[in-house]
């Protein structure tokens, strides 16, 4: 009401005009919850509402089947619609319904007597009818059941009158296949809409008479399922707290990727998966870059490399597969020469074309001077190492520049890293690379070449593995090895390898033109915490919604969202208090347990060294 109206509606008399004429002006101009929420415009018509640029409709249910079978609203509440569902629920005193039973029952009674007096053939309807309410008044009296009116309406939303016919018939149909049927509140869409919103206000009052079993089915305590008959639990549904069983090797592709700020808890699910993965006799291959799953490799009985500068542990780069069954030793020699020019590339900062050809040259001789030829057996070659490389190289014209930033890697500082011959056996369900000591600068190079040396040995074998390259944007700082990466992602599957990519660093991934792609060919996609700075990028990478978008800003550690093919769920992550001890990254956890050790070998140290023996007999018998 304006100024104007106050004015109108007082009484002329001076002193009262004067003392609520600010009062009146103040209330007039205070905005109110309801002023932000209302749309900017609204216009009623008999068959539907527009809200600003939206149509709405309302609906209520006028008649259900004899039985409702458990979760017939499912189909309705997970419709990929935007639409509000409101259910009315009025209870009704058992003393009034007894006696409007106790009516009804007589006047059917009275029709099946009326019926048998004139010799009719009795009307099942009729007697199916008694029962029923027979039933029903003997439950009641004994209090097993209640009976309530109920209301049920459905309003909704569509951009256009043609997309709101079409929703409707969606769910017309959906619904009357359960013999559940509806209709249009005509001539009552303000009520239907006001009904619909929250508000608690039943304003159309069309009601169906309900008793508490078949009330219980309405109720839409059911939400989306991402589950399948086989595979590992990756967690609980955060909706309906149903369990997340995925098997990656099921789908499309093997592969996964996984983007969480640090502490957010995805190291801690990713060791979950692969705990329970290795008890469904998958071998998993692990690059990590803080040394986080030593403890866990020494209590499955699996083997740790720790690779650095100092390291016993050495890959060399010139090793060459035995070639397979479809594939010719000349195939792999040149897929070899390629993927060495990759690595001199990392390791040199980069190579103009005239060095780019010079180094394809001397690889080739380096394979030569040690008589590889892609007619040879390269299982009984021994391969050549760096210093021979380094050798030819000093024999090349134009080579000068290139042997003097090679020499760190042969005679200086880095000579021990990468100059040695191969004495790393990967023959166990569980194998973890470890980067933490190795120099920043280097690890890009380490991690191209223990992928490089880990893809050989997976093309020996046809085997289930899962290869996980924690910290993947490592990777993703040079183009050869997201390249390689990249590559790994799209011909995995032919060798039965799924590629688990985790990443704190979502933009840098992202910035790398084999970033978008190696996530499209990533069949399971997991977000959880997200930092405020990435999420934009995030939700615009997977077509999130806002709500979407504000849950992975609030997720608490351990929960985010589980992408499965186009489906997706919001998940949290739950150990169990044996694995939690194994795969723990808390370093107060982490601490507790080393000084429980060192306490126990301290007080008995036989006793301990039997334990730790005995430990990894159970382990191999398990694994």
């Amino acid at each position: 009401m304006g100024i104007f109206d106050f004015l109108k509606k007082e009484d002329k008399k001076g002193p009262d005009l004067t003392s609520f004429m600010p009062q009146q002006i103040y209330e007039s101009g205070v905005l109110e919850l309801k002023d932000v929420i209302a749309p900017s415009a609204l216009q009623v018509s008999p068959r539907e509402v527009n809200l600003g640029d939206k149509v709405a409709r309302s609906f209520f249910v006028i008649s259900y089947p004899r039985y409702l079978s458990d979760n017939w609203f499912s189909p309705i509440i997970n419709l990929d619609r935007v639409f509000d569902v409101s259910i009315f629920v009025h209870p009704i005193q058992t003393e009034k319904i007894m006696r409007q039973f106790q009516k009804k029952v007589a006047e059917i009674q009275s029709q099946i007597s009326t019926r048998e007096e004139k010799g009719l053939v009795r009307d099942p309807k009729l007697d199916t009818a008694y029962n029923d309410l027979e039933t029903l008044r003997d439950q009641l009296q004994q209090a097993q059941e209640k009976i309530f009116d109920v209301g049920l309406y459905i309003t909704i939303y569509a951009e256009s009158n043609e997309e709101l016919d079409k929703f409707e018939s969606e769910m017309k149909s959906i619904l009357e296949s359960k013999l559940v049927y509806v209709k249009p509140a005509i001539f009552q869409q303000e009520a239907g809409f006001k009904s619909v919103i929250p508000i608690a206000t039943d304003l159309l009052s069309v009601h169906s008479k309900l008793n508490s079993s078949p009330l219980s089915s309405l109720f839409p305590f059911i939400s989306f399922e991402l589950t399948s008959d086989k595979g590992i639990l990756y967690g609980i549904n955060r909706h309906n707290s149903g369990l997340i069983l995925f098997d990656r090797f099921s789908l499309g592709n093997y592969n996964s990727v996984t983007f969480a700020k640090s502490g957010s808890g995805k190291s801690y699910m990713t060791k979950l998966e692969i705990l329970r993965s290795l008890m469904f006799d998958t071998e998993v291959i692990v690059i990590d870059p803080e040394k986080e799953y030593e403890y866990m490799a020494e209590a499955t009985g699996g083997r740790f490399f720790d690779i650095s500068l100092t390291s016993e542990h050495h890959i060399n780069p010139f090793d060459l597969p035995a070639p397979g069954e479809d594939e010719e030793p000349s195939d792999i020699l040149r897929s070899n020469i390629v993927n060495l020019v990759g690595l001199f590339r990392i390791m040199l900062g980069g190579l103009s074309a005239e060095e780019d050809a010079i180094i394809d040259r001397a690889i080739s001789e380096t394979y030569a001077l040690k008589d590889i030829t892609p007619e040879s057996d390269f299982s009984q070659i021994e391969a050549p190492l760096l210093s021979d490389f380094e050798l030819v190289l000093g024999g090349m014209e134009g080579a000068e520049n290139l042997i003097q930033k090679l020499s760190k890697f042969t005679q200086g500082t880095w000579a021990g890293f990468i100059n040695k011959p191969t004495n790393v056996d990967i023959n166990k369900k569980f194998v973890v690379f470890s980067l933490r000591d190795m120099e920043d600068e280097l690890k890009p190079v380490a991690m191209y070449l223990i992928t490089h040396f880990i893809w050989t040995a997976i093309r020996k074998e046809l085997k289930k593995r899962l290869l996980v390259i924690d910290e993947a944007w490592w990777m993703m700082k040079s183009e050869d090895t997201a390249s390689f990466l990249f590559g790994l992602a799209k011909r995995g599957r032919k060798y039965f390898l799924g590629v688990s990519t985790i990443t704190q660093d979502v933009e840098d991934f992202l910035s790398s033109p084999y970033g978008p792609p190696i996530i499209s060919n990533s069949s399971i996609q997991m977000l959880m915490k997200q930092s405020p700075s990435s999420i934009d990028v995030v939700q615009k990478t997977f077509n999130l919604t806002d709500e979407e978008k504000f849950l992975l800003l609030e997720s608490n550690v351990g929960e985010g969202i589980f992408f499965a093919g186009q489906k997706h769920v919001a998940i949290k992550v739950i150990a169990s208090y044996t694995e939690d001890q194994i795969i723990t990254s808390d370093p107060s956890q982490l601490l507790s347990i080393k000084k429980s050790k060192e306490e126990l070998k301290a007080s008995a140290p036989n006793q301990f060294n039997q334990s730790k023996i005995s430990q990894a007999q159970k382990s191999l018998d398990k694994f």
